[in-house]
């Protein structure tokens, strides 16, 4: 059993054993969210070791309000957020807002689908559609807070997790139905 606060007063002391052990602790799980709210493996490890920079040096402002995993999760998160955000600039993609994508049927072949095929599917889409529907669907969070972290409008939000379900829904059906 994880004795947390021991473990915050060690790693602040800057013991590098349990700065490891929280680090074994908590890189798996970290590592899953990163996957998904990156294109590939590479990206989804930098986003993990600069998250984990993030939470050695902030480690002394967490104040015990709440589950340590919970502050954690939201370093990692707006790591990958500020993450996407850097490379914007640098991504070629197209505009989504002239994107004509169909509206693909409601019933979903996700049951049959491997955890990671569809893994394999949210990497794929589209950088704002992934971040967006990472943010809504995984995390939870609403149209107005996905907003205010990539600096888009709510309806841009909306719009973007609508188009992301539907490319999913039409990549989904085309994987189950050749």
């Amino acid at each position: 059993m994880l004795n947390e606060e021991k473990l915050i007063k060690r790693c602040l002391e800057n013991d590098s054993n349990a700065q490891a052990e929280l680090y074994r602790f908590f890189a798996p799980k970290m590592f899953g969210i990163c996957l998904r709210f990156t294109r590939n493996k590479m990206e989804a490890e930098d986003v993990l070791q600069d998250g984990f920079i993030k939470i050695f040096t902030y480690l002394k402002d967490f104040k015990n309000e709440g589950s340590l995993e919970g502050w954690i999760r939201r370093t990692m998160i707006n790591t990958a957020i500020n993450f996407y955000k850097k490379n914007l600039k640098k991504m070629n993609e197209m505009d989504i807002d002239h994107t004509d994508i169909p509206n693909a049927d409601e019933e979903t072949a996700i049951d049959r689908m491997s955890n990671d095929e569809l893994l394999k599917l949210v990497q794929a889409l589209p950088d704002g559609y992934r971040m967006v529907f990472n943010l809504s669907v995984i995390e939870g969070y609403t149209h107005k807070e996905i907003a205010d972290y990539l600096d888009i409008s709510e309806n841009t939000s909306k719009s973007q997790l609508s188009r992301a379900r539907n490319v999913l829904q039409m990549k989904i059906n085309k994987t189950k139905n050749p």
